[in-house]
């Protein structure tokens, strides 16, 4: 397993194992290189989280099939069934979130439809990249701005769910935090999201 995530700088060995895992997908998408890249966080007022940054620049640009199951999204795009009604992603407002919340499970009183959007919308489109999706509305995002910068969330119509350990809790999908450690998880075929190792 990888160590501790570090946003700013590619630990080598997260570079090695991302590098590892592409190089058994024949399907990988070739590196969108360092213009690229620099281009979109100037455009969107953001910088790329490492290792993910590396990864896209040097590694792969993305997978045409899965993991996610619909294939690992180039990091300037969109799943092609992502938007319809949905507000403009603003990429550099920080993500909402520092733990898990199911919607259903919110002690709040009951909510409108358009008080329901105005607290959840921020969670779908503020502070993140989407990775990709395994369908029926189940989105991976990469967090870009805010505290949860470098951890991937699985956001869905039920909820958003931090992926990895976290100190004093009990992980609902547990594994090593940030994107390579995600890509770890998903590297190691027929295992669940939600189960221990």
């Amino acid at each position: 397993m990888m160590c501790g995530m570090n946003t700013d700088t590619c630990d080598p060995a997260d570079s090695a194992a991302l590098r590892e895992i592409f190089a058994a997908h024949p399907d990988a998408v070739e590196p969108a290189g360092e213009e690229a890249v620099k281009v979109f966080e100037a455009e969107h007022g953001i910088v790329l989280p490492e290792p993910y940054r590396t990864c896209v620049v040097e590694i792969a640009d993305g997978l045409r099939a899965g993991p996610p199951y619909y294939g690992l999204l180039p990091f300037a795009r969109t799943p092609r069934d992502w938007g319809a009604g949905r507000t403009e992603r603003l990429l550099a407002e920080p993500f909402p979130l520092t733990r898990a919340w199911l919607w259903e499970q919110d002690d709040d009183e009951e909510l409108s439809d358009e008080e329901f959007e105005e607290r959840v919308g921020p969670v779908y489109d503020h502070g993140s990249l989407l990775l990709g999706t395994d369908g029926c509305g189940m989105y991976w995002h990469l967090i870009v701005t805010g505290s949860e910068r470098g951890h991937v969330w699985l956001i869905d119509e039920n909820g958003a769910i931090p992926f990895g350990d976290r100190p004093g809790t009990t992980p609902l999908m547990p594994g090593t935090p940030g994107f390579a450690g995600w890509a770890a998880r998903w590297a190691a075929r027929g295992r669940s999201w939600f189960e221990d190792d």
